[in-house]
């Protein structure tokens, strides 16, 4: 065996990435694929376009390789988490457009929950805070909103799953119905041992029919036949819990931050749960032969997707990687800050309510001067989480290890040193979400031998030290949560 396929299914593309024994990349090929806006606050996508590009960047990535499938070790699948799908188990259909992770339109229900006071109870259960991001809300909507679903799903007829059960019922024809504990444990429906929970399935109102089988996060689920012959579908992990495992973060106290559309920021806290003070999530990072590891995860909305707004919203660059060259043409934000709220606040701040907001602007102000603000707001967002992430688990980090497509822009990693105050390390493979994965499919394969052997693939290519003062570095972070509270609270819920 020569290669393992990895599947990266994100927010706004599918991917699929070869990578050799060494950890480097052998091809790959991408294919973005259409956000579907139906009112203010909804995200959805079709997914049988995400199908539909996945499968042709594998076969593209394959190609472009120059290998045959009888090369290739196995295949990886990393995907955006909590973006739900239900579809008909005999025609394979989905009964609505799958709902994305960023979409609001559960917020009232969420609230409704809270009100109840099954706060408490749910982050005892799940680490998670109630909040319309996770599956359990979508899942609900969809059943009472899709004319006979909560009746089919009560006789068995319908199938739920994140996208990674997505992808392996497809790959599979059909035949593998299968979830993964770091997927599962973003649902609120699955408690933190990795087990679907009745009691949080009845407070949620969804059927255990629908329901997927939860497999650890490397072993061998099935095999696909789509690519030309026979390949394992060995590794499975949702996309922060795969990039922390690439990052080769398999000490407690170790963390990393992915730079995507949103930011997400992992640390391993070991084998034992431990549950926020600070409205950060436990998650589980992974299973592997029996055994399950735990992260502290902060979640930011928005990350790389401020950028994309300057580039479609706003116009002012005409691709994303613009950005980097015209922020650079000023030296500082000049007194703007840029809080991306568009989706509402993730931690550790979680209002759903706020929404984004510009301030400090002058006369002066140029398109520069945003576009430096924007790539600032996604760093001093990362801030806020890191601070009470070692509040939480009583670890002083020394350095924060990066990745995604964000963090090969070295003017916003050389300000996330300075806000940081800590050195942040870039890999030379930054895209370790699919290298993740590609390491768990490595595993159960047997293409890689173990965690030891992994680490020796892992590879430093830059690491910026801070250069700002403290004293400076403070000053922007208390300015920035000046903005910060104009944004908290925005839209009307009364």
């Amino acid at each position: 065996m020569k290669a393992i396929i990895a599947l990266d299914q994100g927010t706004t593309s599918s991917r699929a990435i070869v990578f050799n024994r060494d950890g480097s990349i052998r091809a790959a090929a991408q294919q973005e694929f259409q956000q579907i806006f139906p009112q203010a606050g909804w995200v959805e996508h079709d997914a049988n376009e995400i199908w539909k590009t996945q499968l042709e960047t594998a076969q593209a990535a394959l190609a472009k390789s120059g290998l045959a499938p009888g090369d290739i070790a196995g295949i990886g699948i990393t995907n955006q988490r909590e973006t739900t799908v239900i579809w008909d188990r005999k025609t394979g259909e989905p009964i609505h457009n799958a709902i994305v992770w960023q979409d609001r339109r559960t917020s009232a229900f969420c609230d409704e929950l809270k009100a109840k006071g099954h706060g408490e109870l749910i982050q005892a259960r799940t680490g998670l805070v109630i909040d319309a991001y996770f599956s359990g809300s979508k899942v609900r909507w969809l059943l009472d909103n899709v004319p006979g679903a909560r009746a089919r799903a009560e006789r068995g007829e319908l199938a739920f799953g994140t996208i990674d059960s997505w992808l392996v019922w497809k790959l599979t024809g059909g035949a593998r119905h299968v979830i993964d504990p770091t997927n599962a444990s973003r649902t609120m429906l699955c408690n933190l041992r990795g087990e679907w929970d009745d009691e949080l399935l009845g407070i949620l109102g969804v059927p255990r029919a629908l329901l997927p089988e939860v497999r650890s996060s490397s072993e061998v689920y099935g095999e696909t036949t789509l690519l030309g012959g026979p390949i394992k579908l060995a590794g499975i992990a949702g996309d922060q819990q795969a990039a922390l495992f690439g990052q080769n973060c398999f000490e407690r106290g170790m963390a990393k931050n992915t730079y995507g559309t949103g930011c997400f920021m992992l640390m391993n806290i070991g084998t034992e749960p431990q549950i926020s003070r600070h409205k950060l999530l436990t998650t589980i990072a992974w299973r592997l032969g029996g055994r399950t590891e735990y992260a502290l995860e902060g979640s930011v909305f928005i990350g790389g997707a401020v950028v994309q707004w300057l580039r479609d919203g706003l116009g002012i660059i005409e691709t994303s990687a613009d950005v980097e060259k015209l922020a650079g043409t000023v030296p500082s934000s000049g007194g703007v800050y840029l809080v991306p709220a568009f989706a509402g606040l993730g931690a550790p701040h979680w209002d759903q309510y706020a929404r984004g907001t510009i301030t400090g602007i002058t006369r002066g102000t140029t398109a520069a001067h945003i576009a430096r603000a924007a790539l600032d707001g996604i760093a001093f967002q990362v801030a806020d989480v890191l601070e009470v992430m070692k509040e939480d688990s009583g670890i002083a980090m020394n350095t924060l290890r990066v990745d995604g497509g964000a963090s090969a822009n070295d003017m916003l990693m050389q300000f996330q040193a300075d806000i940081l105050q800590v050195p942040v390390v870039r890999p030379k493979v930054i895209e370790t979400t699919a290298l993740g994965a590609a390491y768990l499919a490595g595993l159960a394969t047997g293409f890689w031998k173990d965690r030891a052997e992994i680490s020796k693939v892992w590879q430093v290519d830059r690491t910026f030290e801070p250069q700002m003062t403290a004293d400076k570095a403070a000053h922007r972070r208390s300015r920035w949560h000046q903005a910060l509270s104009r944004a908290r609270d925005w839209e009307d819920h009364r």
